[in-house]
């Protein structure tokens, strides 16, 4: 008999041997028909794999995010097996789960191409299989049978990942006449998956290289329920509306040339005026909390990254060095700021009463993304990061972190991402061998993490093995208003760079002591934030940070002096006005402006230039009736100025 220990806490006994489905069963036949997968001893396993001893079991369902993993694997294999019926010959890359759905790489042969108007015949394929209802099974295998048995079929590109593994550590799942190499977890057989789709087509080099052959990617995502896809792609939909790239260029906020070249936005006027609101905001907050504000070159002897270990890191995506005409010297485009931060720390001799330092950076980074990687503002190849630095004791890490996490919940407040969910990762317990720093240190890190959380009331998800190798970290993930996760925020703690550096103050006791060094960036880089911001907003930015906060509209031409005068009045008290004095009728100039998701519309007509007034159209509102113009500038200036210092007052809140 072995001990089966639930959630709760409960402990049930049962035969050795025994599955986590017939456990499910045995509980409830209704939970053994949600149950997707097993979490066994925190690692997830098939419903159908015997359990011979003693263990901690997690039944996962649907709405765990284990489930969907194991459901839409196995969904990626329900595709491969689809496409192996409809394209003889056809070869497979890697096919795993995603966020939302999964993709497979496959490659369809010489002159074959998958495109969209192939989708349909490929779900119905899957349908078809679907009502099969083929079992998944899995399959131990020695490398020697493994490369064996893919070589027959010509699957080079498997063969390939198997001379990657070690013998013994081999696994294979079939259904049907599909067999994927493959470490699972899968679900017990294809009628758990009831509504399909097959999403999208794109071009992926083998194992991400440009040199390797490329690739076709094909995007899908399935459901245990017709309308839950249904919903989802209703979200598709509205997701597609809300694309940064498309509002973006909609709002004239930045673009791309290729000239400049691929991955580097160009930010216009308007998208400058919005990103420079947002630095000072956050400049503003970071005085209040004693930053030191700082500036580094864009450029770097490649000696400080070998230093740091970046270059190590990021050599291989960072741009070639540079070479000068002195022989040998090189430089790089700095892949991170924190190396020049350090040596900010080394120019004069610190104490603990100096302590903690804390300098900030909007630095500019460079990394070499693929270009089949750079996606719009969200992933590019040179970006700003809100990068701050903090230099301190042990005993300061926890105060600091609580400080850290008042600036994130400030900005995460004014800017309305309210639905966020937070992961403590620490270092893990059993193999401390790959982790830098003394288990004293690491114990204080990784308790002032969990404490402020605590503190804070901050429900925090805790991780093992998931801290980096200088340190633990917190990091945030914010819901968007379409229910997307974003990484956005991070605190992180570093015992390496300061060794890597020989950073050091005098402490109390008159000895030579490391700093520890806090990471942080609220944002994480301008460039992604703002196109998280746009859709999450859908464009409809808050007023205190819109690029145009209102728009004069002149019903004719006779009336645009008083709209041009309108907007010296509002521009003296600080707000962003322009006219809209085209030749066009008003009903057109309304439509376009509204368009452009601008706060405030004003129409000026004879009434209005009479009386001195403005006739005012509100955003998402509609006609709010004429005012005084002068009574208009004062109520909108005195509605920026008041949720500017709400912003700033949140923090006296927390």
């Amino acid at each position: 008999m072995i001990k089966i220990t639930f959630p709760d806490g409960s402990v049930r006994e049962y035969e050795a041997g025994i599955t986590a489905m017939q456990i499910a069963e045995n509980i409830s036949p209704r939970l053994a028909q949600e149950v997707l997968a097993a979490s066994v001893n925190g690692e997830t396993w098939d419903l159908t794999r015997p359990i011979d001893a003693d263990a901690s079991l997690t039944l996962l369902k649907w709405d765990d995010t284990e489930g969907k993993h194991a459901y839409w694997h196995s969904s990626a294999h329900l595709m491969a097996e689809a496409l192996q019926e409809l394209y003889p010959g056809i070869k497979f890359g890697i096919g795993p789960a995603i966020e939302n759905g999964f993709y497979y790489d496959v490659d369809p042969g010489e002159g074959v191409s998958i495109k969209e108007g192939d989708f349909p015949a490929i779900e119905k394929k899957m349908m078809d299989l679907i009502a099969r209802k083929e079992n998944i099974v899995r399959q131990s295998i020695s490398k020697a049978d493994a490369v064996n048995a893919f070589a027959k079929r010509g699957e080079s590109y498997k063969v390939e990942l198997i001379n990657d593994l070690a013998d013994g550590t081999i696994t294979t799942y079939t259904q049907g006449n599909f067999t994927d190499l493959c470490r699972g977890p899968h679900i017990p057989n294809t009628s758990y998956i009831k509504a399909v789709k097959v999403l999208s087509a794109a071009g992926a080099y083998w194992r991400g290289d440009e040199k390797r052959p490329q690739l076709t990617r094909l995007y899908g995502i399935t459901f245990p329920k017709k309308k839950l896809l249904d919903d989802y792609l209703i979200l598709l939909e509205e997701a597609k509306k809300r694309d940064h790239r498309k509002i973006g260029k909609e709002l004239d906020l930045f673009a791309f040339s290729q000239n400049v070249g691929a991955g580097l936005p160009l930010w216009l006027p308007k998208g400058t005026q919005l990103r420079l609101r947002l630095e000072d905001f956050l400049k503003k907050i970071q005085r209040e909390f004693d930053y030191e504000q700082v500036m580094t070159p864009h450029i770097g002897n490649k000696q400080l990254y070998l230093i740091s270990g970046h270059y190590e890191k990021y050599g291989k995506d960072s741009f070639q060095p540079i070479h000068t005409p002195e022989e040998g010297e090189e430089f790089l485009l700095k892949p991170m700021n924190c190396p020049h931060h350090c040596e900010i720390y080394k120019v004069a001799p610190r104490s603990y009463k100096d302590l903690p330092l804390r300098l900030a950076e909007f630095g500019t980074v460079y990394r070499y993304e693929q270009s089949g990687e750079l996606h719009g503002l969200t992933r590019v190849r040179g970006f700003t990061q809100d990068d701050a630095h903090i230099f301190c004791t042990p005993d300061q890490v926890k105060n600091e972190f609580l400080k850290v996490m008042d600036i994130i919940f400030i900005i995460f407040k004014a800017l309305d991402f309210e639905n966020f969910e937070a992961q403590i990762s620490l270092r893990d317990p059993d193999d401390k061998e790959k982790y830098i720093g003394s288990d004293e240190n690491w114990e204080k890190a990784q308790r002032a993490i969990i404490e402020a959380c605590e503190e804070k009331g901050l429900k925090a998800s805790v991780e093992l093995g998931e801290a980096a190798f200088y340190g633990p970290k917190l990091d945030f993930m914010v819901k968007d208003a379409l229910g997307r996760r974003w990484q956005l925020g991070t605190i992180q703690v570093d015992y390496n760079l300061p060794e890597r550096f020989e950073l050091e103050y005098t402490g109390a006791d008159n000895q030579k002591h490391r700093p520890v060094m806090i990471h942080r960036a609220p944002f994480g880089s301008m460039e992604r934030f703002v196109a998280v911001l746009i859709e999450h907003t859908a464009g409809k930015f808050p007023l205190w940070l819109s690029p145009d906060q209102v728009a004069i509209l002149p019903i004719s031409e006779k009336f645009n002096d008083y709209a041009h005068e309108a907007a010296k009045t509002l521009k003296r008290l600080g707000i962003r006005a322009e006219v809209d004095d085209r030749n066009e009728k008003i009903g057109r100039k309304i439509r376009d402006n509204e368009l452009k998701r601008i706060p405030y519309l004003l129409i000026v007509g004879e009434k209005e230039v009479e009386n001195k007034e403005v006739s005012v159209r509100k955003r998402g509102e509609g006609d709010k009736g004429s005012i005084k113009l002068t009574t208009f500038a004062e109520e909108l200036a005195r509605e920026i100025d008041e949720a500017m210092n709400s912003n700033h007052q949140k923090n006296n809140e927390l």
